[in-house]
């Protein structure tokens, strides 16, 4: 029987990442079936909402590691990944035979249990899940503002008003009389798409799965990429960063876009080949791209996307909001319950492709 699937009459959760006191509550009150292990001094404060990983000058003495290590290593299930790094993870892994369940903070998480490189057996025995959709919203926001950046010609504007340029007038575009692909129709791109159709522009969704998606016009295939690139005015890459869509926004489908298509990405940066959205970009197929991920983070400080006149770079910070822990907070609690009940865990991790 999978461990996701086996039922106890108590869930020792110990918290290996920031939380506030007020969402153990929160979780507690939903799940009471959970004892919930912290102790707040080995933690790093948070300096945000989001802040999962906390105040990087955050320092344990030896003694507190130690302390830290122990807690992480007694429990059944762990609120986050110690301290955001996958080799805490693979050596909390290695140490704790009874662990069973982590949850992830990231969206993406899947990225974090790969870089764990956790053996066949491991990932047997514990289950992965995310924070997947809580950062939905966020990202659908981000993605329209990064549209109409590029509608209204933003990197124009901002070279004009730092020129004190008093153009002559000229016309804008409407997002509601473009066709827009959003490449990836998970729950950021179905956000997104109905943002979009609010707007009344025409949405295309690539997607592995067939079948119709609620405000998307036109689903097609990853393999047809290329093909309908030539087609749209904007693209928004939100996929996770895996071995399928590595590289998967390429020099093909980029030399297919149509002069002045707008790019934005909010998945994760693997996904887009830089150094061709670079000759995108300096040959006008690409007019405008708001980046909020990159295929290495922190983005290089000889990276040309910083100087890029019509770039905008986003420290992958767009996800972030006032309400993010207490969603990630809900999300667990109500895994917690169906890990307890026996019943599936919502958003698992997939550990073939990890995501």
């Amino acid at each position: 029987m999978s461990n996701d699937v086996r039922n106890t009459n108590r869930l020792r959760v110990v918290a290996a990442t920031p939380i506030s006191e007020e969402l153990i509550e929160l979780i507690l009150a939903a799940e009471p079936r959970v004892d919930f292990i912290r102790d707040q001094t080995l933690l790093p404060p948070m300096r945000m909402p989001g802040d999962h990983a906390g105040d990087p000058a955050f320092r344990r003495s030896g003694q507190q590691q130690c302390a830290f290590e122990d807690l992480v290593d007694s429990a059944d299930a762990l609120y986050g990944v110690p301290d955001e790094n996958p080799a805490a993870l693979r050596r909390t892994a290695d140490a704790n035979m009874n662990l069973r369940w982590v949850h992830t903070m990231a969206a993406g998480g899947g990225s974090q249990v790969r870089a764990a490189n956790l053996s066949s057996d491991q990932l047997a025995q514990i289950a992965f899940s995310t924070s997947a959709g809580v950062h939905a919203k966020s990202l659908a926001e981000f993605a329209i503002f990064g549209l109409l950046a590029g509608a209204k010609d933003i990197s124009r504007l901002l070279e004009q008003q730092r020129n004190r340029q008093w153009s002559g007038r000229w016309p804008m575009a409407l997002i509601g009389q473009q066709r827009i692909l959003l490449v990836g129709l998970g729950s950021i791109g179905r956000a997104t798409a109905a943002k979009l159709k609010a707007l009344g522009a025409t949405v295309v969704g690539v997607s592995r799965h067939d079948g119709p998606v609620q405000n998307v016009d036109e689903v097609v295939s990853p393999d047809r990429l290329a093909e309908v690139v030539a087609d749209v005015d904007g693209i928004v890459v939100s996929l996770p960063g895996t071995a399928a869509t590595e590289g998967l926004i390429s020099r093909k489908v980029l030399a297919a876009a149509k002069a002045g298509t707008t790019l934005v990405s909010v998945g994760r940066g693997t996904v887009i080949d830089e150094v061709a959205l670079l000759d995108a970009l300096d040959d006008g197929r690409i007019g405008f791209a708001t980046l909020d991920v990159f295929a290495s983070e922190p983005l290089s400080a000889e990276s040309r996307l910083w100087a890029h006149p019509r770039v905008l770079v986003s420290p992958h910070t767009a996800a972030l909001n006032p309400a993010e822990d207490r969603l990630i907070a809900q999300l667990f609690a109500g895994n917690a319950t169906r890990l307890l009940e026996g019943a599936p865990l919502l958003n698992r991790v997939n550990t073939v492709e990890f995501y």
